[in-house]
């Protein structure tokens, strides 16, 4: 059996990691350079950052591949590299999970290309598809578990890249990012990706990034109530909000916050929790102990996100006001401690 299916049916509550990005930044990555090379350059660092999430506790961590399709690439002149480089980023993964004491999950990170589709831009569909596949092939070749599509925003970019990964014989799992006005940059709410999941035959989905975990978590309880008790949520918030100190940019969140975090993405339906931008090796630490004492119980109402992890945006609020008061199906449990 496929290793994240058989986490699927061994935990009702699955731990993802933090930050790509932050921890690499803290490991010597330039601002402006491209992380993917470092699968080849510095593979010590990036096992490096693997390991710390393991360490910390996360059942599943996500590749250092999240701009590595062809037109991210070409940015710094390595479109002839997408092979190379997201299998490299498989390869060195697979090492550290294999090496785990416990069943550890590699997902193949895919985000967006950066460009948009016709008629909003210059890609086309076909186009989108073949950058997609060409790194899912490297991803797959690499021995990923599942393939990750993250931070999308557009429906028909998010539709080309499942396109392109559908007969590559893995799960998928896709989140799109959520702005303060509850909704994509494309304009897509959660409810509407709700309603498109089922046909677009993902294995789980939800959301990351965004502005933060008050909204984020308002998105992951407006997903859960449109979704049938069996579907696998996904909620991967940003530790708290960015700051410019002393020219760099810090994220606010505490290892308390992202504790709250997790309890409340728990009781909001979610099955798969993590973290994204500024979250570092403590705050998964944090999250995993979270995770293994809380009971999830009924879901939040807003003014209980806000009371435990921070006001959201009044975008946010805007949107999902009139639904605070629809009830989250009840979600599938095996376990009644994760």
């Amino acid at each position: 059996m496929n290793n994240f299916l058989k986490i699927l049916k061994d935990k009702s509550h699955i731990l993802a990691d933090g930050a790509t990005g932050t921890n690499l930044f803290g490991m010597g990555l330039e601002t402006g350079d491209p992380p993917e090379p470092w699968n080849l350059e510095h593979k010590d660092r990036i096992r490096s950052l693997h390991q710390g999430f393991v360490d910390a506790g996360s059942d599943l961590f996500l590749t250092n591949s999240f701009g590595g399709t062809s037109f991210r690439l070409k940015l710094h002149n390595l479109e002839n590299q997408v092979f190379e480089l997201n299998k490299a980023a498989g390869v060195v993964a697979r090492e550290v999970a294999d090496n785990a004491d416990r069943l550890v999950i590699v997902a193949g990170a895919m985000g967006p290309t950066g460009e948009m589709i016709e008629p909003h831009g210059l890609m086309t569909p076909s186009e989108a598809t073949a950058a997609f596949r060409a790194q899912a092939e490297g991803l797959a070749e690499g021995g990923v578990d599942v393939l990750w599509l993250e931070t999308m925003y557009a429906m028909e970019e998010l539709e080309a890249a499942i396109d392109a990964v559908k007969d590559i014989g893995l799960p998928v799992c896709a989140t799109m990012s959520f702005d303060t006005a509850g909704k994509t940059m494309m304009g897509i709410t959660p409810s509407n990706l709700a309603k498109r999941s089922k046909d677009l035959n993902l294995m789980g989905f939800g959301a990351n990034c965004g502005i933060g975990a008050p909204d984020l978590l308002a998105t992951i309880n407006d997903i859960s109530k449109s979704v049938e008790p069996e579907t696998v949520v996904i909620s991967k918030a940003n530790c708290g909000i960015p700051e410019f100190v002393d020219g760099s940019i810090v994220y606010s969140g505490t290892e308390e916050l992202m504790s709250e975090y997790v309890k409340i993405a728990m009781n909001s339906g979610a099955n798969i929790i993590g973290g994204c931008c500024g979250t570092t090796f403590d705050h998964v630490r944090a999250m995993r102990k979270a995770m293994d004492e809380h009971i999830v119980t009924s879901a939040p109402t807003l003014e209980e996100i806000e009371e435990k992890v921070g006001q959201m945006s009044e975008g946010s609020r805007s949107i999902f006001k009139g639904d605070d008061s629809k009830p989250v199906k009840q979600r599938r449990s095996r376990r009644s401690r994760s």
